[in-house]
């Protein structure tokens, strides 16, 4: 058992997997793998997400080191979000498990597109 800011996790892969857990982070982090995307580009490739949430979770993303955001100096301010060395591997990670996905189960529709 480990225990990380107050929170108890039953090995390093539980505390790896709370980088990731929920229904969106993964998803930001697939859609960012090539490029990076402003907050409304991101927002109409992840159907569904209130913008709410999205800012959320983009937040939780860069104070994890996985995102960062480069804040253009213009009126109204541009601002995109890109992978850090350290979300890039993750998004690797994410990567092989999509593709592990499409090879079991490519009958059903819904890739995420890396």
């Amino acid at each position: 058992m480990i225990t990380v800011n107050g929170k108890k996790y039953i090995c390093l892969l539980d505390y790896a997997m709370d980088f990731i857990r929920g229904k969106w982070k993964a998803v930001i982090l697939c859609h960012l793998y090539n490029e990076p995307k402003r907050f409304l580009e991101l927002q109409r490739m992840t159907k569904g997400i209130s913008q709410k949430v999205l800012n959320e979770k983009l937040v939780e993303l860069v104070n994890d080191g996985l995102l960062d955001k480069l804040i253009y100096a213009e009126v109204p301010p541009k601002v995109e979000y890109y992978l850090t060395d350290k979300g890039k591997d993750l998004a690797k990670i994410i990567k092989e498990i999509e593709d592990w996905s499409i090879k079991y189960y490519s009958d059903l529709d819904g890739k995420c597109i890396m």
